[in-house]
């Protein structure tokens, strides 16, 4: 079995085809028989976790799993309490609801690698950090 951690770049697909000749990770991993589990969409980037092993795979791609997620995001503006109130509740995703189980605002991480383009810049304009856990909600709840 195999456990493979990568940080996938901004502007890359989180899977090892396209047809439309974007970027994937067929570019970045030169492993074959792997493959990811849970995933980061085209314009996000960080770590992915990709394996060979079908029940790690869908224990941790499955919405409905209870596998928490986690993340670090930079949004724009200042993290209010209330905002952050309003992701614990519940938010809807393309894949359906989920609500966050931890949402906390965060110290901007140090050592981030440069990117371009940048992730922003807009001097009038403050950015907050959040770590913020994710679970599914099941669809009975």
């Amino acid at each position: 079995m195999r456990l493979v951690l990568v940080n996938k770049p901004f502007h890359v697909l989180p899977q090892f085809t396209d047809k439309a000749g974007r970027a994937t990770l067929r570019d970045y991993v030169p492993l074959r028989g792997v493959y990811p589990a849970g995933r980061l969409d085209y314009d996000s980037e960080g770590l992915l976790v990709l394996t060979d092993h079908g029940p790690w795979q869908a224990r941790i791609a499955e919405p409905r799993s209870g596998f928490e997620k986690r993340y670090l995001v930079q949004v724009e503006g200042v993290a209010s309490a209330e905002a952050l109130q309003r992701l614990r509740a519940g938010v809807s995703l393309a894949d359906g609801p989920a609500r966050a189980v931890h949402a906390d605002t965060a110290e901007e991480p140090a050592g981030l690698w440069p990117r371009t383009p940048p992730i922003r810049y807009r001097q009038a304009i403050p950015t907050s950090w959040i770590n913020i856990g994710l679970e599914a909600v099941p669809l009975d709840r």
